[in-house]
């Protein structure tokens, strides 16, 4: 029957499609259980009307137990229900990589079967394992998903139950009838038995749809009333005889006590297939049918005559089956089409789905006969049953960070598109697109068509590492768009091109390795000219556009709280015979990453870092001049800071990589902190005097220069990332840097030093003399203060002390007065920081001026020089931002980010805490820490002492799984004089002998580091 429009409820997550017309699957998040909320995939706290408590079902009585017959019952049955915690480790198909709960029932206990949905077992890789009633725990595998309807099995070993009884549900789909009094059993995210009444109101619903994710189709649904939510995917729908009659698998979402079950026609023919040791067949025609009422398909052509005779065959029926999406080049098309009713099968007069499915499933690789109306016409046609298994993906491609198989029906039938075509199950490293939703077809690569996954492979394995091809792509909701970009085969960070193909028998995915990558190819020198700025007025400046060069930095690893996989802007040349480049830490934020320079618009090359700012917010950059025959100009830099109302002129990159050009003044010069982030830490700028100028124009631009009309450089303009906004969206500010501050850094590094600054590790503000008046300044000083810096009358008072450096130097509330006998009234003071180990600082605390011995720490180590990657975490030492915003470094061991669908993000294992202890053991640094995990075998528990970012200790029990997380490093090693991956860096594997691991390598940049999502995930810090 033709269903309304009605919103669903999820039992899983929520897809992101718009509308409330779309039922949702019953499965719980690991945010859920771990947190005790629901989140959207967003990061988003979910509407009310979305996800309610599965426990409240407030349309049935308080006492379950009131009938003796039914708690007979349930207390049988119970038994024989589990909670299912499992992890979908790697986006496949139409499902992402989640950590979640679910329930299933034993069907099998001498086997060791369990039935739950296909939206739980997925169908990608799957690593989970359930918890019976008396809470005994066992893995689980996976031994079968359908292609198509929502129900899947799960095995388990038997003998690991020691302390009940297994016993099994049967599964009579027979019992099913409108009017029957059910109870629905199942789990609320594990932690108590949900039982829920209801009464069977239809049987001939047509599937949910799920949005764009999994759908379950061609078959009907059970209708009932019973109110379950997140966690119940897979409850047995029971019966007062203790059968199961359906499979709970959907439900409304607006709150309303409906719920939607799968017959257990299918599942049960499978359960017998798999029992036998028999491949469960199935067939397809590639079309989809729907139910539709008699007064719809009359409208469509059905004429009286067969109507009559339909209804005298199945007097009950009230509909019949028809055609609603004819997939291109499948068996049906060019003889089927939408609308067509369906009459008859091999001669047999058809209406339900039952039936019409065991027909195709015993004759694939046959020909059926079909019958249908088509405006009042019959016509038959002869269609050849394909195989549903050989159109849905059971391996894919891990390559360059992204993965890649074979178009599957299930996507195809959601877009109406012909079975084929490579598809990114997993955008990242390399193949990042414009939009990170799924749905992206490859096309071609390196000017060769892929129409397939197989073609593909055969492309990509003749690329060389760091080669950038030419790359066509469509994206399944808009096939009239055919895209074109140029990519970055990244070969190195991720070395190995790995096929994984998915195995019944053990319940795993194999993974093999497909090739070695091919060495990059030697770069040779290229040619180009700048363009010339047309109707110029500005003289020499504008030729300050031959010191400019693009920068784009791709980070393999998200590290130390920063957002982004990849960035891009403007960088200054400040030395074109060496190739020095100055750029923003916004876009060059830490070491582990690919620095690419394009020099005119034309030539591109790699770059490495030389060095970071700890404090100003630049880094240095060097490419291989030799290789760039441009007439690229070294950008001449003043020895004068700007002063406030100094006309200059604004030379900028607007956000379409455009220059831009006008005259400004200088509307202020301020001592500025950038924000912190108060998610997650990550590099900010402090202690600076930030310019801003009196145009538009510099809210639009992120890179330029403030520069005179001779052509000095008198500032650069660059980005500042600051902290995230209420609404997700990161903040950036843009503002000037004098250029004095900049000359002693650049001596050094052109003269091949890298410097080696040490800084007052505090963060400080300005104080304005009315304040510090009534924090005992005497008149003196504030004579001082005025005699001296006639501009500003102010000093800095000590905001934030890092950690570890309250003791005996300076602490929150000291008023800065003198440094070496200099007065402090500007940022640029401070700056005799940058080569004194120890500095004489007069200060004023608690009213009383006192002079004391500041030692000063060495910023070397603030880059992060190792990340250890451990069961989809990774670690590394606290960055400096960390100590920057907390009062206690509680170990050595920070968790930058994690891994959707791993056992970090199943047990909790939450981004900016701190592990101090293995198994009781304590590990307060990454070497420590690597002795005792890899010391514990595979497939493991063991505890992990924790501490969060708010000093709150904790206990996480979690499992090791070294199958598809594999344990593994990534460290900066200059000493033995080798390259490395890239800049220096090496990877250490520490996989064992249990397989090569799915994850590790790309697709790494996926992450959770906090809340909010880049792309499709959690990113770093809202």
């Amino acid at each position: 029957m033709a269903q309304p429009n009605v919103p669903s409820s999820p039992k899983r997550k929520q897809h992101p499609v718009e509308g409330s017309d779309r039922a949702s699957k019953r499965v719980r998040s690991a945010a859920e259980a771990v947190n005790g909320s629901m989140e959207s995939p967003s990061g988003s706290q979910s509407d009310d009307h979305e996800y309610t408590d599965e426990l409240q079902s407030t349309n049935k009585p308080a006492n379950i137990f009131e009938d003796k017959a039914w708690q007979a019952t349930i207390e049988s049955v119970v038994k024989n229900v589990v909670s299912i915690h499992f992890c979908q480790t790697a986006s496949f198909d139409t499902d992402g990589s989640i950590a979640s709960e679910a329930t299933g029932f034993v069907v099998d206990a001498e086997r060791g079967y369990i039935l739950t949905n296909r939206h739980v077992v997925g169908a990608g890789p799957f690593w989970g394992y359930c918890i019976f009633d008396n809470h005994e725990e066992c893995d689980v595998y996976p031994v079968y998903r359908d292609p198509v309807h929502d129900f899947g099995f799960l095995r388990f070993n038997p003998k690991d139950i020691k302390y009940m009884p297994v016993a099994h549900l049967e599964l009579r789909p027979d019992l099913a009838k409108v009017g029957s009094e059910i109870r629905v059993v199942g789990n609320d995210a594990g932690e108590k038995l949900s039982i829920l009444s209801g009464v069977i109101s239809r049987l001939d619903r047509n599937a949910p749809e799920y949005g764009e994710g999994y759908s379950d189709f061609n078959t009907n649904y059970i209708q009932a009333a019973a109110s379950a939510s997140g966690g119940s995917s897979g409850s047995p729908v029971v019966n007062i005889d203790g059968c199961a009659i359906a499979l709970q698998a959907g439900g409304r979402a607006d709150g309303a006590a409906t719920d939607y079950f799968l017959p257990l026609d299918r599942p049960l023919r499978a359960l017998q297939c798999i029992r036998n040791k028999e491949k469960v067949a199935r067939g397809t025609i590639q079309c989809q049918w729907l139910i539709k009422p008699f007064d719809e398909c009359r409208r469509l052509g059905l004429t009286s005559d067969w109507e009559s005779s339909i209804r005298k065959e199945f007097p009950k029926e009230t509909g019949m089956l028809v055609a609603e999406v004819v997939l291109p080049e499948g068996p049906s098309h060019t003889k089927l089409e939408e609308g067509d009713l369906l009459i008859k099968v091999n001669g047999e007069i058809l209406t339900q789905f039952p039936r019409l499915d065991a027909i195709l499933d015993s004759s694939v690789g046959q020909t059926v006969s079909l019958t249908v109306q088509r405006g009042g016409q019959n016509i038959s046609v002869d269609l050849e049953v394909g195989d549903l298994h050989a159109i849905t993906p059971d391996r894919f491609l891990s390559v360059s960070g992204a993965s890649f198989h074979d178009l599957s029906y299930q996507q195809a039938r959601l877009y109406a598109v012909a079975v084929k075509g490579v598809f990114v199950a997993e955008t990242g490293g390399s193949f990042r697109f414009e939009s990170l939703d799924s749905g992206w077809i490859i096309t071609s690569i390196n000017h060769k068509d892929t129409p397939d996954l197989k073609s593909f492979i055969e492309v990509v394995k003749a690329i060389p590492d760091r080669a950038r091809v030419v790359l066509t792509y469509k994206h399944l909701r808009d096939l009239h768009t055919h895209n074109t970009s140029i990519v970055y085969v990244d070969r190195h960070w991720t070395s190995e091109m790995r096929m994984a193909i998915r195995n019944d028998e053990t319940g795993i995915w194999d993974f093999t390795k497909l090739a070695d990558p091919i060495p990059a190819i030697p770069p040779t020198p290229k040619q180009a000219n700048f363009i010339r700025m047309e109707g110029d007025k500005y003289g020499e400046a504008s030729d300050i556009i031959r010191s400019f060069v693009r920068v784009a930095a791709s980070m393999p690893i998200k590290l130390e709280g920063f957002p982004r996989s990849r960035k891009a802007g403007f960088g200054l040349v400040v030395d074109a015979e060496q190739g020095l480049v100055v750029v923003s830490r916004a876009i060059v934020p830490y070491d582990l990453c690919d620095i690419s320079i394009t020099i005119a618009d034309s030539i591109i090359v790699d770059g490495k870092i030389l060095f970071m700012h700890p404090l100003q917010n630049y880094a240095i950059v060097k490419y291989d001049p030799s290789l760039v025959q441009a007439p690229v100009k070294s950008a001449k830099l003043s020895t004068e800071t700007i002063k406030q109302g100094a006309e200059t002129i604004f030379f900028a990159f607007n956000t379409n990589f455009r220059p831009v050009m006008a005259k400004v003044s200088v509307t202020d010069i301020t001592t500025v902190a950038i924000p912190a982030s108060a998610a997650v830490p990550r590099y900010r700028a402090i202690n600076l005097d930030a310019i801003t100028i009196d145009s538009g124009l510099s809210g639009q631009c992120g890179t330029g220069v403030l520069i005179s009309e001779d052509g000095t450089v008198q500032a650069l303009w660059l980005t500042y990332l600051g902290e995230r906004s209420g609404s997700g969206k990161d903040v950036e500010y843009h503002l000037g840097l004098a250029t004095p501050t900049l000359l002693p850094v650049i001596k050094e590094v052109s003269g091949g030093i890298k410097p080696k600054l040490r800084i007052l590790n505090v963060e400080t503000n300005t104080t304005q003399m009315s304040q510090a008046r009534i924090m005992g300044l005497s008149e003196e000083w504030i004579r001082r203060v005025e005699e001296e810096d006639p501009e500003r009358h102010q000093l800095f008072m000590v905001r934030k002390v890092d950690s570890g450096h309250h003791d005996d130097g300076l602490r929150e509330g000291d008023i800065l007065l003198t440094l070496n006998g200099k007065l402090v009234t500007r940022v640029s003071d401070l700056d005799v920081m940058y080569n004194n180990e120890v500095l004489e600082a007069v200060i004023l605390r608690k009213r009383q001026e006192i002079t004391l011995k500041v030692h000063t720490v060495p910023t070397e180590d603030f880059d992060t020089s190792r990340a250890v990657v451990f069961c989809g975490a990774v670690l590394h030492r606290p960055h400096h931002a960390v100590g920057q915003q907390i009062s206690k470094i509680h170990s050595d061991i920070y968790i930058s980010m994690r891994v959707p669908g791993s056992p970090a993000y199943m047990y909790g294992l939450a981004p900016t805490n701190f592990i101090t202890a293995v198994n009781g053991t304590p590990t307060f640094d990454l070497s420590q820490f690597l002795k005792e995990v890899n010391a514990i075998p595979d497939n493991t528990y063991f505890r992990l002492k924790v501490v969060t970012f708010d000093n709150v200790p904790w206990v996480c029990t979690m499992k090791k799984c070294e199958h598809y997380f594999p344990t593994m490093e990534f460290v900066k090693d200059v000493t033995d004089g080798t390259e490395g991956i890239s800049g220096g860096w090496r990877k250490i594997s520490y996989e064992k002998e249990s397989g090569p691991g799915l994850l590790g390598e790309g697709e790494l940049e996926m992450g959770d580091q906090g809340q909010g999502v880049d792309g499709a995930v959690e990113d770093g810090s809202g």
